[in-house]
C-alpha cells in the first residue's frame, strides 16, 4: 500500500516531463525550419541546379540543403564505379565546393539504399523536382529523397515557401 500512494505521483511526474521535453523539442525543430526555410529562400543555387553541378562527380541518388555547423549547405549524395560520394555545391556559386568518399556509418547505408531506388527508376531526381515544383508555384525545393515502395521508385520533394512546408511523393517510373 505505501509503494501505492507513490508510484501514482510519480508516474504524473514522468509523463509531465516527458511532455516538457518534447515541447521544447518541437520548438527547437521549429526554429531550426525557420531558419533552414530562411535561407534555402537567400541561396542563389536552387536545389536542381545543384543536381545538375553534382554530375561531374557522379550519379547524383539524392539532394538536400541543411544548417551544417551554423551555415546553409547544399549536400548532394552521388555514385560513381560503385563508391559512393558526398559532394557539397556552392549555394552560391553553384560549382562544386567539396568531393568526399562515404565510407562507413548511418551515411553509407542511406547511400546504398538511395542508390537502390534510383537503379531501378527510369526518372531522374532532377525531373521527379522539376514535376514537383511545376505542381506547387512559388515553392522551393529543399531536398529530393529516393526510395522503393512496393516494389515502385519513388521521391520524397520537400518544398518550402515563406515557412509553408510540404512533401510531395514523385514516382520516378
Amino acid at each position: 500500500m505505501y509503494r501505492a500512494r507513490w508510484l501514482v505521483p510519480a508516474v504524473a511526474l514522468s509523463v509531465v516531463g516527458a511532455a516538457a521535453f518534447a515541447a521544447e523539442y518541437e520548438g527547437k525543430e521549429a526554429k531550426e525550419k525557420e531558419a533552414l526555410a530562411k535561407d534555402v529562400k537567400g541561396a542563389k543555387v536552387s536545389l536542381e541546379k545543384g543536381l545538375s553541378a553534382s554530375e561531374a562527380q557522379g550519379k547524383p541518388i539524392s539532394a538536400k540543403f541543411e544548417i551544417e555547423e551554423g551555415k546553409l549547405q547544399l549536400s548532394v549524395y552521388t555514385v560513381k564505379a560503385g563508391s559512393f560520394y558526398e559532394v557539397i555545391v556552392d549555394h552560391q556559386t553553384g560549382k562544386v565546393a567539396k568531393t568526399e568518399p562515404i565510407t562507413g556509418g548511418d551515411d553509407l547505408t542511406a547511400a546504398k539504399a538511395q542508390n537502390e531506388a534510383t537503379a531501378k527508376s527510369k526518372a531522374s531526381l532532377r525531373s521527379a523536382v522539376d514535376k514537383a515544383l511545376k505542381a506547387h508555384q512559388g515553392y522551393r525545393a529543399v531536398s529530393v529523397i529516393p526510395s522503393v515502395e512496393g516494389g515502385q521508385s519513388t521521391a520524397e520533394v520537400t518544398l518550402v515557401k515563406g515557412n509553408e512546408w510540404k512533401t510531395v511523393k514523385e514516382k520516378l517510373d
